[in-house]
């Protein structure tokens, strides 16, 4: 069994899996807003916040923020160690990319949430 660096899954099989999952809930998200957008043509900030006030969208919005963090770590840690060969150069810009993503995930969490 291989095992992997990811740390999202104990194996090649369990990261594939939490990508076609995440995949799977950043798809119906999308397919929710662009719906929700279509049917309100003429939003305003407070139907915007009635949506967003709303503990299960606020879940629902929640879910979508970590999944595309698992999603985008899964892809960009595989295209990382096929493409930049380098090993401080792989390191650097994978530590970058986690510390914006962390950066970016509490700040999601913060707006959602209000904290």
């Amino acid at each position: 069994m291989v095992t992997s660096v990811t740390n999202f899954g104990r194996s090649g099989l369990s990261d594939w899996l939490v990508q076609r999952v995440s995949a799977v809930i950043l798809g119906a998200y999308a397919i929710f807003m662009v719906a929700y957008l279509l049917l309100n043509t003429q939003i305003d900030f407070g139907q915007w916040q009635a949506l967003f006030s709303n503990t299960s969208m606020r879940i629902f919005s929640l879910m979508a923020l970590l999944s595309l963090g698992a999603h985008c770590w899964i892809g960009l840690w595989s295209i990382s160690t096929d493409y930049l060969k380098h090993f401080a150069v792989r390191f650097v810009f994978q530590m970058v990319v986690g510390l914006l993503m962390f950066i970016y995930t509490i700040w999601g969490v913060q707006l959602l949430w209000g904290l």
